[in-house]
């Protein structure tokens, strides 16, 4: 029994057409664990969309990958002189991100990254005079600016990627291909639009892979189920169960990425309000699960074991029983599932 993620194939495919649609050129992003669905199964969605370009994380993941894509790779990790050699094709594109980047790639493809209000990584407008003399020997695919995803200045991304075009140019640049990152449909069809010589090239992975939330699930199956009284002792710990209920045995630990979350940017006072109450809950050792069971999220009974969770369901709830399945509320991109079923 297993921790599943659930794919409705035909849903999530209507999705990535929809996005392709939007997106005209658009470069598919396959990096970490490719974003819950792994990298065989993005690569081989990648040939069937006719993608010629998939991003990848790193130079690393470029050499597992370019087993299971044959089109272009593009690194979105710049390039730094002293990194490990890892041997890699000629359809490897590079990113490089300053002028010493570029001056290390002599001969390679690179794209080179300008620096945006992320304040990452990227060359600089003053290192735009050098540039000009350090392009001539590599292979120059284009430009790319990776942008924010929010922007409470209330500043407009499209005069971002504006202010940079006009400074390429005015540094007799060539700007045949411009790699953009988090734009929104209608900020990308303005840019073509103004700049028809250019060709815009949006690197999209979360919005493709994970844009509609229905298409996918993960579901955990329930291996054990024991009864408890109050004040039993149960665990690792022992523990006593605050009332009368079921200890719930699910497939899905901390192997599989369950328990695990990344830290979150808070707005507002409610959100803000939230996160408090859960680390106070957390202090005396009450940390909600991420596994539903009629209808509600279920407690941690204990913090999860390596592939396995258990849960404490109340008896004013119907029992579970072995064999069925909880739905998961995962971060797709911090989990890790033992099988995936197609529907």
């Amino acid at each position: 029994m297993a921790l599943t993620l659930y794919v409705d194939t035909a849903r999530w495919r209507a999705h990535q057409k929809q996005i392709q649609d939007q997106f005209p050129g658009l470069i598919p992003v396959c990096k970490g664990n490719g974003y819950g669905f792994g990298h065989e199964r993005l690569c081989e969605e990648a040939t069937r969309m006719g993608a010629d370009i998939l991003a990848v994380g790193t130079t690393y993941e470029a050499s597992s990958i370019k087993d299971w894509f044959g089109g272009d790779l593009l690194v979105l990790t710049p390039f730094r002189r002293g990194e490990d050699p890892v041997p890699l094709p000629d359809r490897v594109i590079r990113s490089v991100a300053s002028l010493d980047g570029v001056r290390g790639l002599v001969g390679a493809r690179v794209v080179i990254e300008c620096m945006s209000s992320m304040r990452r990584h990227g060359i600089s407008e003053q290192d735009l005079g050098q540039l000009h003399a350090a392009i001539e020997d590599v292979r120059l695919e284009g430009f790319a600016l990776h942008l924010p995803l929010d922007r409470p200045d209330g500043s407009d991304a499209v005069e971002e990627v504006i202010g940079w075009m006009d400074r390429l140019r005015a540094a007799r640049l060539p700007l045949h291909t411009m790699f953009v990152s988090h734009l929104r449909a209608a900020e990308l069809a303005r840019l073509q639009q103004q700049f028809p010589q250019t060709r815009f090239r949006a690197r999209i992975g979360t919005r493709l892979w994970l844009g509609d939330h229905e298409a996918t699930e993960y579901r955990g199956a329930v291996l054990d189920v024991t009864r408890v009284a109050k004040g039993d002792r149960f665990g690792y710990r022992q523990q006593k169960a605050a009332s009368d209920g079921w200890l719930v045995v699910v497939a899905g630990g901390t192997s599989h990425g369950v328990g695990l979350e990344a830290p979150k940017a808070l707005h507002g006072v409610m959100p803000r309000a939230k996160g408090v109450a859960r680390a106070g809950l957390a202090t005396v050792n009450r940390n909600l699960s991420p596994f539903v069971w009629a209808g509600k999220q279920r407690w941690f009974a204990e913090p999860p074991h390596m592939q396995v969770s258990i849960l404490f369901v109340p008896s004013d709830a119907s029992e579970p029983k072995v064999g069925d399945e909880l739905v998961a509320h995962l971060r797709h991109t911090t989990t890790q599932f033992d099988r995936v079923l197609d529907a």
